[in-house]
């Protein structure tokens, strides 16, 4: 970022975030950094990426989304070559040792990397975008949190930010206002039905709330558009945090959420400590048009794909 700013002018997180999100995926599950970051150009897979959030949007919310992903060839190549160099590591063992003892197929194998993909770079770049975004448009926020973070210790880490009641503030409202995952996430009613509110449901019936609705209830969140990570203080309503949902709920909640939050906690400490006086910039024409989607697909992004950043610590 600070060798774009100094041959720029402008930095473009959004770039840089998602190139970080697909290294530190592909490293751990599949045991090789796509080296992005290195080479700072879109590799095998970032460049598709537009194409598989839209994609995926057109298929019914009941439907598995795999085979969204494995309509776009070029997904599914890098998935097949992580799996074919990396069939010993780390996170996607398990689905290595169930294809090997024959409970999976290679077919089913290829969806789940492809999965593990999609899931673990654009949700994460695109909530860190638009936590800089957000803070960086509201000066006042910025500074208490730069405040927050400059009490760390040089050789910081997770534990440490894990602390900052301030931090965690800032992350909860862009989780909120900018959810990762804002369309519905389906449910099927078991059998024998359900009753939910004195409603009936049948059983096979497809059920889903989602985070965009809930998280924008102004009788939940007043004044729901705004960016206020003061209102996540404590004591926090038991009906806000029951209206919270960006990792989704219930027994499917996101398995990659311990991971999410560290890489939130850890990109934005280094992030503002690197670039304190860090704006939004009108270079190049960036405006907020570039940051406001005016249609919800299934995963939230930048309708403009930039986020150009400037700063004077350059």
């Amino acid at each position: 970022m600070e060798e774009e700013a100094q041959d720029r002018g402008v930095m473009d997180v959004f770039k840089w975030f998602l190139f970080m999100a697909t290294d530190i995926i592909g490293k751990l599950s599949f045991g090789e950094s796509s080296r992005t970051l290195e080479t700072g150009e879109h590799g095998r897979y970032p460049s598709n990426h537009s194409s598989l959030v839209i994609l995926a949007n057109r298929f019914t919310l009941a439907a598995r989304l795999s085979p969204a992903f494995s309509a776009v060839p070029k997904s599914r190549r890098y998935a097949r070559e992580s799996i074919a160099r990396h069939e010993r590591l780390a996170l996607f063992s398990n689905v290595f040792k169930a294809k090997n003892e024959e409970r999976m197929t290679p077919e089913e194998v290829f969806p789940e990397a492809e999965s593990y993909i999609i899931a673990g770079t654009g949700t994460t770049s695109n909530t860190l975008t638009y936590l800089v975004w957000s803070v960086c448009s509201h000066p006042k926020i910025q500074e208490e949190l730069v405040r927050e973070l400059r009490s760390l210790p040089q050789d910081f880490g997770d534990a440490e930010l894990k602390e900052l009641p301030y931090l965690a503030l800032v992350i909860e409202e862009t989780l909120r206002l900018y959810s990762a995952v804002p369309s519905g996430l389906p449910r099927i009613v078991p059998p024998g039905g359900a009753e939910l509110a004195g409603h009936r449901l049948d059983e096979g019936v497809t059920v889903c709330a989602q985070a965009y609705s809930m998280h924008n209830n102004p009788d939940v969140f007043p004044d729901p558009l705004s960016f206020k990570p003061e209102r996540w203080a404590e004591p926090v309503p038991k009906v806000m945090r029951d209206s919270f949902m960006p990792w989704g709920r219930g027994a499917r909640l996101c398995i990659g959420m311990h991971l999410a939050k560290m890489e939130l906690r850890l990109s934005t400490a280094k992030f503002f400590l690197t670039f304190p006086d860090a704006k939004v910039s009108t270079q190049e024409g960036m405006s907020d048009k570039d940051m406001m989607p005016p249609d919800v697909y299934f995963l939230m992004r930048p309708p403009g794909k930039r986020c150009l950043i400037e700063t004077r610590s350059v």
